[in-house]
């Protein structure tokens, strides 16, 4: 008979990690000092890997409000939106935002996740959404909880999304369209191609909605986000956005036509049957938009940040791929070795966050950095020589700084730009064209025996993840020069190790603390 609990107690990923002290989740913060900075393990690091973009987490007056609203209302509605879970405050908010994004009507929800997750109850049997493949998972979710038909189209190909708008009016001309897209795409910070979306949009009669959750309060003259970057917040139909970026808070926003948005209010089941947003909740949000419309100076510093990092990042010969946004993003490739930077980054004073499979494709891991318009030039200098060092030491960069370098452009008020040039690794990596490096662990198991695979556990168990990562082109050399695999232990991608410590641990030597 089978068990249902069967998969999660044979799931070793966990405990090869943390095996290795390679593993890099859940770190408990046990104090923040102005959100740039925090206190982890009893270390204080800088803070980079935070989406807390304009740094209102931190600003006494957001806190205040938060505060204030606590000492009115309490700590919680007790109860949903659609009963006795709407505050004054929830109203006014979704007001303002309105407001704000020059939208009919806005709904505030309970978090970003949540919020996209109401799209299923205004997609119905008959219709079809067009969603980038690099969407975000609420997105995807979103989508699946709905009766519609889901057709992606590669990230930010546009002519194969015109492939599927031109099949879909062809062969079901009746159904109802819409084009779904992340505005800044989370994992590598490029923009969708907003206009040629609206182009077809307008050409195969379909709707168009951007999740600006990494571009709220961030793009645009006024920080409105994706659209109103591009010009064409009239033309964009529905606006998703996130409280717990940008707006220093938690929940989201969706925004757009009154009788689409009243129509999520009564049939979405993330906003009836969901507890509503905490008062402190909507007091910070209140609060940040307030900050966010009378000081476009942060967005400023934050553009200018980014430009820096990027730039500072290139120059030492780091690749930021195609980002224009503060997401910046730094190439490692290999997942180990993404883990082992992750690690001395740490321990030499920097939270990134080491982004992996399947968040991003095989042979791509990165090293996902995100900066706050509150972050001191010392900071981000102090950043950059960490990186130089740790990039140096692992053979990420060369031991001489390049020549030159291409230089990054920003998405900034008044532009167009949507990405930046990346190389040409860069490129296959996100394209999917480096998942067949290495070996399966099908090979390795034809390759091994329970002996020989006991042996090499002994040695990884010695060795660790952190001392010794083998590559493929170094094993088949094993026999004749062992030394020179030795000395070239701290350069090697991980991928063989990965594989190798499941398949020791499939034949016997599982640790299970």
């Amino acid at each position: 008979m089978s068990d249902v609990f069967e998969k999660c107690r044979s799931w070793k990923d966990y405990r090869i990690a943390k095996a290795t002290g390679l593993y890099p989740y859940f770190r408990a913060i046990e104090e923040s000092f102005g959100a740039t900075e925090v206190q982890i393990e009893g270390r204080r690091v800088i803070m980079v890997g935070s989406n807390n973009y304009l740094g209102l987490s931190a600003d006494p007056r957001v806190k205040e409000a938060a505060i204030k609203a606590v000492e009115r209302y309490g700590t919680t509605c007790s109860g949903s939106r659609l009963l006795n879970g709407t505050l004054a405050l929830h109203e006014e908010l979704e007001q303002r935002l309105a407001k704000f994004l020059n939208r009919e009507s806005a709904l505030v929800i309970s978090t970003g996740f949540q919020t996209n997750l109401a799209l299923s109850s205004i997609l119905g049997r008959h219709d079809i959404v067009f969603s980038d493949r690099a969407n975000h998972a609420s997105l995807v979710d979103g989508i699946r909880l709905s009766f519609a038909t889901e057709r992606k189209y590669r990230h930010n190909d546009l002519e194969h999304l015109e492939q599927l708008l031109q099949q879909a009016a062809e062969k079901e001309p009746k159904a109802g369209k819409i084009i779904i897209t992340d505005g800044v795409f989370s994992m590598e910070g490029d923009l969708c191609d907003l206009p040629r979306i609206v182009e077809l949009s307008k050409k195969y009669d379909a709707r168009v909605m951007t999740d600006d959750a990494h571009s709220m309060g961030v793009l645009g003259e006024k920080g409105r986000g994706t659209s109103e970057y591009f010009g064409l917040e009239a033309e964009t139909d529905l606006v998703m956005g996130t409280f717990s970026k940008s707006f220093a808070s938690l929940g989201g926003v969706l925004a757009g036509p009154h009788d689409v948005i009243n129509y999520m209010r009564h049939k979405s089941r993330s906003v009836i049957f969901s507890a509503s947003m905490t008062p402190a909740s909507i007091a910070a949000a209140l609060k940040a938009l307030e900050i966010i419309e009378a000081e476009p100076q942060r967005r400023a510093r934050l553009l200018d940040i980014a430009e820096k990092m990027h730039n500072g990042f290139r120059a030492m010969g780091f690749d930021t791929g195609v980002s224009v946004t503060p997401v910046v993003p730094v190439h490692i490739g290999d997942q180990v070795k993404c883990f082992r930077f992750w690690k001395a980054l740490h321990e030499a004073g920097v939270f990134a966050n080491p982004v992996i499979p399947p968040a991003v494709e095989a042979g791509h891991a990165l090293i996902r950095t995100s900066y706050m318009a509150t972050h001191t030039d010392e900071q981000l200098d102090k950043v950059l020589d960490i990186f130089e060092q740790i990039g140096k030491k692992l053979d990420v960069i060369p031991q001489t700084r390049p020549s030159s370098y291409e230089k990054v452009r920003i998405a900034r008020p008044g532009s167009t730009v949507r990405t930046n040039k990346a190389s040409e690794k860069w490129a296959a990596a996100s394209a999917g064209e480096l998942a067949g490096d290495g070996f399966s662990l099908d090979q390795l198991s034809r390759m091994s025996s329970r002996e020989v695979a006991g042996k090499l556990f002994d040695a990884v168990e010695t060795l660790t993840w952190r001392a010794a990562n083998l590559q493929p082109e170094d094993i088949r050399k094993l026999g004749q020069m062992p030394m020179k695999l030795w000395e070239k232990r701290a350069n090697i991608p991980g991928m063989l190790l990965e594989k190798g410590a499941n398949l020791f641990i499939r034949n016997g030597r599982e640790d299970r603390s």
